[in-house]
C-alpha cells in the first residue's frame, strides 16, 4: 500500500514539471497554429499592441517598517501653488516712514542725579523764658518775612523795660545836679569859700552821672531786645511745618531749646549732586585745565527734570562748588540754585541734573527720540539697508534736546531711521520707504 501511495505522489510531481516545460515553450500555440493554418499570427499582427499596464505598489505593510525610498526613481515636481506663495511676486511691500538724522553743533552735558534741597530750613526757638501764650499760623501755612508766628508772656519783659527807662532818667537826674554842684564849688573855690576836694568830688559825680546814664541806655536796649524775644516772627518768606509745643507750656527756661516749629523756604531752591572725581577731570580737560573763577561758575547753567518730567524744565545756574574731593566717596559736591515759584520742586526730592561738560560737539547727530527701542541688549534703533530691508542697529545716546535725541555712537549721516509704524516694522522685512525730515 505504501509503495502505491508514493509512487501516485512522484507521478503527480512528473506531471506538473512536464506540463509546466511544455507551457514555457510555447507548444500550445504552435500547435493551435499549425491546426488553424496561422489565423492565430495574423490576428495578432493585425490587432493593435496592448498598452502595457503599471502595476500599483502595494501599501506598506505597517509591521514591515517605513519604506524607504528609491534614490534612483525620479522625484515628483514641486506643487505650483507652493512655489507661488513662496515667491509671492504680487505682494504690496508696507509703506514705511524714516529720516535722515539730523546734524547740528550740541553742547555736550553730563546727566547726573541729585536731590532738591532747601535755601533756609529754620527752627523757631524761645529765647526767652515764659508762658505760651497763642500761636498765630495754621500747621501748612505760607507766611511772608516778618509775618507774626507766636506770643510768649509779656508782662515781665514790659516791666523791666519801664525799670530800665526810669533809671535812665534818674541819672539824666543826678547828671544835671552834679553840673550845677560843681559850678557853684568852682565858683567858691575862687573865693576861698570852698575847697579843691569839694570841686573834685562833684566832678566825679558828674562824671558818674554820665556814665550811669550810658548803661540805663543799654537797659534799656536788653529790655526792648528781651521783650521783641516774645514775639516770634518769619524770618524770611516760606511754609510752615507742624507745630511742635501747644500754647499754655512754659518756653525758654533752664536753657531750655525746644523748637516751637519750623519755617522752610522753598523759593528759591537748592539742587545738590555729587559728580565722580574722573567726570572733574573731564570738565577739566574739556576747559583746557583753565580754572574758572567764582563769577564764572556763578553763570554756569545748571538744568533740572523731575523723574515723572520730560526734558528738563526748569533752569538755574550753578551756585557752589566744593573745592575738595571727598575722600569717602571720591566724589566733589555741586550745588546750583533756581527759582521756584510753584514749588515745583520740594526738599528732599531725587532729580535729574544736567551739567554742561564745557565741550561743544560741532556734528552731532540728532534722531527723534519716539524711534528709539529697548530690549535686553540695550537700546536700538531700526535702519534701512541699501536693499530697504530692515536692519536692528544699537547706538550709544546722548543728552535729549526737545524731542530729539542726540546719538553719540552707531548710526551715520547716512543712515535711514524708521519713525513711524514701528509696529510693522520687524527686522529683515523688505518695506517701502518713505523718506520725510526731522520735525515733520
Amino acid at each position: 500500500m505504501y509503495r502505491t501511495v508514493a509512487f501516485a505522489i512522484l507521478f503527480a510531481v512528473i506531471s506538473c514539471r512536464l506540463i509546466g516545460t511544455i507551457h514555457a515553450a510555447g507548444f500550445p500555440g504552435r500547435w493551435w497554429e499549425d491546426i488553424t493554418g496561422g489565423a492565430t499570427k495574423q490576428s495578432a499582427l493585425a490587432a493593435p499592441a496592448p498598452v502595457p499596464v503599471t502595476p500599483k505598489p502595494a501599501p506598506p505593510d505597517p509591521a514591515a517598517g517605513a519604506v524607504q525610498p528609491d534614490p534612483a526613481a525620479p522625484q515628483s515636481a514641486p506643487s505650483p501653488v507652493t512655489t507661488a506663495q513662496a515667491q509671492s511676486p504680487g505682494q504690496v511691500l508696507p509703506t514705511i516712514p524714516v529720516v535722515h538724522p539730523k546734524v547740528q553743533s550740541v553742547s555736550d552735558y553730563l546727566e547726573i542725579t541729585g536731590n532738591a534741597a532747601a535755601v533756609n530750613q529754620v527752627k523757631l526757638i524761645a529765647r526767652v523764658v515764659g508762658f505760651l501764650e497763642q500761636l498765630h499760623f495754621e500747621d501748612g501755612a505760607l507766611v511772608r518775612k516778618g509775618d507774626l508766628l507766636a506770643v510768649i508772656q509779656q508782662d515781665q519783659y514790659k516791666a523791666q523795660l519801664q525799670q530800665a527807662q526810669a533809671q535812665l532818667q534818674l541819672q539824666h537826674a543826678a547828671l544835671l545836679y552834679a553840673k550845677t554842684e560843681v559850678v557853684r564849688y568852682t565858683a567858691l573855690l575862687k573865693k576861698d569859700a570852698a575847697t579843691q576836694v569839694e570841686v573834685d568830688h562833684w566832678n566825679f559825680e558828674r562824671a558818674s552821672a554820665e556814665a550811669n546814664i550810658l548803661a540805663a541806655q543799654a537797659q534799656i536796649a536788653l529790655a526792648q531786645l528781651n521783650l521783641s524775644y516774645t514775639e516770634i516772627r518769619a524770618p524770611f518768606d516760606g511754609q510752615m511745618g507742624k507745630h511742635l509745643i501747644d500754647p499754655g507750656n512754659v518756653v525758654g527756661g533752664n536753657g531750655q531749646e525746644a523748637a516751637l516749629a519750623e519755617i522752610v523756604q522753598l523759593d528759591p531752591i537748592y539742587v545738590v549732586a555729587n559728580i565722580s572725581s574722573q567726570q572733574a577731570l573731564q570738565v577739566r580737560a574739556n576747559l583746557d585745565q583753565r580754572r574758572l573763577t567764582l563769577e564764572e561758575i556763578h553763570k554756569i547753567p545748571v538744568d533740572v527734570a523731575l523723574s515723572d518730567e520730560t526734558g528738563f524744565p526748569h533752569h538755574g545756574t550753578i551756585e557752589y562748588v566744593a573745592p575738595q574731593i571727598d575722600q569717602a566717596t571720591g566724589t566733589l559736591l555741586v550745588r546750583g540754585i533756581l527759582r521756584n515759584p510753584d514749588r515745583t520742586l520740594l526738599p528732599g526730592m531725587f532729580v535729574k541734573i544736567r551739567l554742561p561738560m564745557g565741550k561743544v560737539l560741532q556734528s552731532a547727530l540728532l534722531v527723534p527720540d519716539r524711534a528709539l527701542q529697548e530690549d535686553q541688549g540695550g537700546r536700538y534703533l531700526l535702519v534701512l539697508s541699501p536693499d530697504n530691508i530692515i536692519e536692528q542697529r544699537y547706538v550709544q545716546l546722548g543728552e535729549l534736546i526737545g524731542d530729539l535725541r542726540v546719538i553719540t555712537s552707531g548710526l551715520k549721516p547716512d543712515d535711514r531711521v524708521v519713525t513711524g509704524e514701528l509696529w510693522r516694522a520687524t527686522p529683515g522685512t523688505k518695506v517701502t520707504p518713505q523718506l520725510t525730515t526731522v520735525g515733520g
